[in-house]
């Protein structure tokens, strides 16, 4: 009989958490859980597929082609002839599916817009989910970066200065956890594009950035604070109090890299259940 590890493995980007790791993993989006309840953040969970004509709304496919996994059916046609006399089946062929109206999410956050589609907001929503998310790489390695993980968002949605301020929050807040936790981090700027190159808008985004990562041993990113200004407001035509376009915020945490970066740096679960019981993650900004 195979012993189950107590910590996980990881097969071609999919991994599989073991007790302690699960354990760990649970006080974490506990912890994630308290600060949306303290900003009143509504928790939401959306459907796990995505509908391609949504996402290209949001220009996906223009910029983010190569992360889209799709979703499709088997051709009915080829169900008793190719798969129902058939033993061992390891791939299906491009050529016996139908065309695919779906895809698997690459992020938590899009469907959070896309249910405030056609609203008018009297004042800021706030909205955390978590969702399972999957991004085709060139390479997989270990928790730090999969094809399928896990990502809570907490977002903000609203004038300005709410956005802002909801970012804002959080940076204080999760640097001085983090501090509190003894983690050792960094704050860098990082581009996530939502406009073609030609668009006079990618400007703007290089002059006020829109993305700030918290990133552990100098390359992981386990979290980010992203700014969309109107974007998602504009195409999902969502109104602030005002009438214009709503602003839109989110916080992001990545949950298996979390894991990766926690245990890396307490030599394993255990001792960081035990620094994470430890750290209160309190703010008096939130």
């Amino acid at each position: 009989m195979r012993e189950l590890k107590s910590d996980y493995s990881v097969d071609r980007g999919l991994a599989t958490l073991g007790p302690d790791m699960v354990g760990l993993r649970t006080l974490l989006d506990a912890r994630f859980l308290e600060w949306a309840r303290s900003c009143e953040a509504a928790p939401m969970l959306f459907p796990p597929l995505m509908r391609v004509k949504d996402l290209s709304g949001f220009d996906y496919f223009r910029n983010f082609p190569h992360l889209a996994a799709s979703v499709a059916k088997i051709e009915p046609a080829k169900l008793e002839a190719e798969y129902a006399r058939k033993g061992t089946v390891e791939e299906i062929p491009n050529a016996h599916m139908t065309a695919s109206a779906h895809v698997l999410p690459s992020a938590a956050c899009y469907n959070i817009y896309l249910y405030l589609r056609e609203t008018k907001l009297d004042e800021p929503a706030r909205i955390t989910t978590i969702a399972s998310c999957f991004r085709n790489e060139t390479e997989y390695n270990g928790l730090e970066r999969l094809w399928g993980f896990s990502m809570r968002e907490i977002a903000c949605i609203g004038p300005m200065d709410a956005v802002q301020a909801h970012l804002l929050s959080f940076k204080e807040r999760i640097q001085g956890f983090l501090r509190e936790l003894g983690l050792p981090f960094e704050i860098k700027a990082a581009n996530d594009p939502f406009f073609q190159p030609t668009n006079p808008r990618v400007r703007m985004q290089l002059l006020f950035p829109t993305k700030e990562e918290f990133v552990y041993g100098g390359s992981l990113a386990f979290g980010s604070l992203n700014f969309h200004r109107n974007f998602f407001g504009d195409r999902c035509r969502i109104q602030a109090a005002d009438g214009t376009p709503a602003y839109t915020g989110c916080v992001a945490f990545g949950i298996e890299r979390w894991l990766h970066a926690l245990t890396t740096h307490f030599k394993g679960p255990e001792r960081a259940i035990r620094a994470l019981t430890g750290a209160t993650g309190r703010s008096p900004a939130m």
